[in-house]
Parts: C-alpha cells; sequence; structure tokens
C-alpha cells in the first residue's frame, strides 16, 4: 500500500503540493508517496515523521494556518474589507457561500487530507505493533485522534447546520474513518451532525486516555496534544452541542472551583497577567494549551496568514468601529490592556483600528493559538450560566475581563440572559481575530450580521453555512445536496 496516496483524485495534487510545504518536519529519505507501510514504520524516528506530517498537514494555510480562523472572523461583523482582494476571501466576507469557491474547496481538501492522514497513520501503527513501545504508541494515537476530531469538528462547523436547530438531525459530513488510497470509497453518503459529533468526542475520549499528562518542554506543552488539550477541545464541542452539563463536568477537570482560576493538573493552565505575552515569543505561556507553530521557513503562505489580513502592516481587514462592532462595545473600553495593546488606532495604510495579535506579513512566525485557557474558562462561565449557577459564572468572567481592565466594573448581571449576553460579548472581545465569531453566532443559532453582505443572514438562509464544495459533489455520487 502507498502511504499518503489519497481517497480521491483531487487530494492527489493537493498532498504533492503539502509534501514539500512540511519538509521540515519529516525525513525525507525518499519521496513519502513511494514509502511502503513497511519503510514508514521501520524505525521510531520514521514514525515520529508521520506524526509530525499530520500536524503538519493541519497547519496549513487552507487550514489551522490560516483560512478557518480568518473565514470565521470576516463573514460576521467585526471586520472591514480594505482591498476586495479575492484571494484573501473577500467572496466569503460579501457572504457570497459559492460551492466553486477555489478557496473554500482548498479548506475541504486540507480537512480531508488530514483526516486521511490520520486515519492511515492509526492503521499503519496497528499494523506494525512493534515498530514503537506501547506507551508511545498509545501516545502517537491519542495525537493523531485529536487532530482528526479537531478537523472534523471544524469541517462539521463550516459545512452543516448547527447542532442546536434540530439536535443534530439534518445532514453532517462524509465520515471517514479509514484510510483511503484510490477513488474505489468515492461513494458516501453524510452522516447526520449528530453521528459526526459523537464520533469527534468518541475520538477525544479515547485521546484523553491515551495521550500524555505532558511532554519535556514548555514547546511542546503547546504544540502537541497531551491530555489536557483533549479535555479543552471537548468542553469547545460540548459547548456546540449545547451540552453545558457536559461543559461543566470536562472543564472542571483543568480549573480550580474557585479563583483564581488554575488547574495544577498534569500541564500547568492559567491566565496570563499580561495578555499580549500570549502572542509574543516564544508563545508558550501557561495560557497557550495548544498552538500550531511557524518559521519563517516553514510559514502558510504571505496570503494565508493572520499578520497579512489583520495587521497594521497590510491591513486586509481593519476592525469596524461602528455600532456593530466590538470595537465601539462599552464593555470593550478605553481602560482594557486588549485594546490598548493589541489593536492600533490608526496606520499609515488604513485610518481605522487593526488587530495587533499577529506580526507583520513577513517572515511571519506567530505561533497560531488553537485552544487557549481564557476559552476553556469562558465556555465554563457560559455553561453554568446557562445552568443556572449565576454567581460562579460571574466569579469566572470578572477573572477573564479584569486581567485585561481591572477598573471595569459589570453592570446589570441581575438575571441568567443578560450573564449569558455579557459572557457572549466577552468571548467577542478576548478572541477578536481568532476565529472564533461566526462559530458562536452559529452554534446558538443565531442570525449572523454579515457586514460584508449589508444583511442579517437567519439560520433559514442558504448563506448560513458553506455549501459542500463542488470539487466533493463532483466526485462523490452519493454526497447529496
Amino acid at each position: 500500500m502507498k502511504l499518503f496516496t489519497n481517497k480521491i483524485g483531487y487530494l492527489t495534487i493537493a498532498l504533492a503540493l503539502t509534501v514539500s510545504s512540511c519538509s521540515k518536519d519529516f525525513l525525507n529519505a525518499v519521496p513519502e508517496l513511494d514509502l511502503s507501510d513497511a519503510t514508514v514504520f521501520n524505525s521510531p524516528a520514521r514514525v515520529l515523521s508521520q506524526i509530525n506530517g499530520i500536524y503538519g498537514s493541519a497547519k496549513s494555510g487552507s487550514l489551522f494556518g490560516g483560512r478557518y480562523l480568518i473565514y470565521n472572523d470576516i463573514r460576521a461583523e467585526e471586520f472591514v474589507n480594505r482591498t476586495t482582494n479575492s484571494v484573501t476571501g473577500y467572496s466569503t466576507y460579501q457572504g457570497n457561500q459559492d460551492p466553486s469557491d477555489t478557496y473554500l474547496a482548498g479548506f475541504w481538501i486540507q480537512g480531508y487530507l488530514t483526516i486521511n492522514r490520520a486515519n492511515l497513520f492509526l492503521e499503519g501503527l496497528a499494523a506494525n505493533p512493534n515498530a514503537v513501545s506501547s506507551a508511545l504508541a498509545a501516545n502517537y494515537r491519542g495525537e493523531a485522534k485529536f487532530i482528526r476530531a479537531l478537523t472534523y469538528f471544524s469541517l462539521v462547523q463550516f459545512f452543516a447546520k448547527p447542532y442546536i436547530l434540530d439536535k443534530g438531525a439534518s445532514a453532517g459530513l462524509p465520515l471517514r474513518l479509514k484510510g483511503e488510497t484510490s477513488s474505489a470509497n468515492n461513494n458516501l453518503a453524510r452522516s447526520t451532525v449528530a453521528q459526526v459529533y459523537d464520533q469527534i468526542l468518541k475520538d477525544l475520549n479515547e485521546a484523553e486516555t491515551e495521550l500524555p499528562d505532558s511532554y519535556a518542554s514548555a514547546l511542546l506543552n503547546t504544540t502537541r496534544a497531551h491530555k489536557n488539550s483533549a479535555i479543552a477541545l471537548k468542553t469547545r464541542v460540548l459547548l456546540a452541542k449545547g451540552d453545558y452539563a457536559g461543559v461543566i463536568t470536562e472543564a472542571n477537570k483543568i480549573v480550580s472551583s474557585t479563583a483564581p482560576y488554575k488547574s495544577n493538573a498534569r500541564v500547568a493552565h492559567t491566565l496570563q497577567a499580561d495578555v499580549s505575552s500570549v502572542f509574543k515569543a516564544p508563545y508558550t505561556s501557561t495560557e497557550s494549551i495548544f498552538s500550531f507553530p511557524m518559521d519563517a521557513t516553514n510559514a502558510p503562505g504571505t496570503q494565508n496568514q493572520l499578520g497579512y489580513y489583520f495587521n497594521a502592516g497590510n491591513v486586509e481587514y481593519y476592525l469596524n468601529t461602528g455600532s456593530t462592532g466590538i470595537y465601539s462595545n462599552p464593555q470593550f473600553a478605553a481602560t482594557d490592556d486588549r485594546k490598548t495593546k493589541l489593536t492600533v488606532a490608526t496606520t499609515s495604510i488604513a485610518k481605522f483600528p487593526s488587530s495587533t495579535k499577529f506580526s507583520g506579513v513577513s517572515p511571519y512566525i506567530d505561533f497560531v493559538p488553537s485552544i487557549r485557557y481564557a476559552e476553556v474558562l469562558l465556555n465554563l462561565a457560559e455553561a453554568e450560566a446557562e445552568g443556572g449557577n449565576i454567581n460562579r459564572a460571574i466569579d469566572i468572567l470578572n477573572a477573564v475581563h479584569k486581567r485585561s481592565d481591572p477598573s471595569y466594573v459589570f453592570t446589570g448581571l441581575d438575571s441568567k440572559a443578560n450573564v449569558v449576553k455579557a459572557i457572549l460579548t466577552e468571548r467577542r472581545i478576548e478572541f477578536l481575530a481568532e476565529g472564533f465569531r461566526a462559530n458562536d453566532i452559529l452554534r446558538r443559532g443565531e442570525s449572523i450580521n454579515s457586514f460584508g453582505a449589508g444583511a442579517v443572514i437567519p439560520s433559514s438562509d442558504p448563506r448560513y453555512i458553506y455549501g459542500i464544495p463542488l470539487v466533493e459533489t463532483q466526485t462523490n455520487p452519493g454526497i447529496g445536496n
């Protein structure tokens, strides 16, 4: 069998392109497409190189290294386009969810390429039980399942109706759990959204069991999945399901019962005193649960990287200062460090505020944050509020907000609805330019207030979710609509 030959024809080209981009993480004694199972798994070093390859595929600029985060932000109300550049998501910004869009197709392809890498790796590892020690094999299985779960979750957010609309009964994704090396299994129907979520949580539960407590360095604890990574991602997935009790159960594994909120279990996690330090080298603070590393020779590509889109050095998209944008919200006060340290008021390019969380265009060396401890805390706060534990929800909300703006005093937190609203507003502030906005809207079944479309897009509107790309519908007769 050829390792990493893809499930359908369009992935073969994509794979050939991504192999070279991940070369730094591989032992390329022979071309990857020519490696047999026996060759790939004939030494611990080669097995490790395949795990690195899964991470390398996931951090592509077409996936978690860029476009996944970017598209989630620009399709809502926080950003204003400056350039009308079709390469940098202008169609998405305008609310045009066209199945023929090349860049959405690239996201789909890269997602399934990453899933297929994980599937092939898991099968190859099972077929070569003596390749590494049993403990290391479990570690690697957990990492592959973690990345597979993260990828499926991201795809189902983009291309399927939110779970909350019908408890996951609508069409989800083709659920591919076996490695594909030819086009023989192209014909695969979409599983339901609920079935996709079930598989994601199955992978994460198994990953939590198999992954190590920690690694030997802060760098590895940030860039490779460990038990707390799986737990943290579960809080995100369960929140998207509306399973608030589940969120609380998982979050309590890594959040102390009282302030200061932190985790001393396995890898230590806590909020940084200075929020801006999270986005500075070495990018390995205790707040960073999982990030994708970048460096000057292994970057996501100029028109994929976050700094190219949002940073003052280029400014494809600047911040919306109007009434619908979070920048002008009273909860995002002028005294807030997230405004004074992570945005800039004007630049020579755009006479409007821009996000400075990510550095300029070149060289792009910022790590891409995927899971932060602040997210776990706000996931927990929202779940506690929805479950009726208003006091704890407010305490956690204050912990996140006051690390950036100690003088701010919340008012009107006298009902569940008001507390939930404040938490959702806090998420808009805390995760600005980190790829959360659209998913936070959709997972609650709310309308998208699209600045680019100049319209409010309800859940009944075809533009609410992305259409399955033509590259899939034209090669998979079982996909349906």
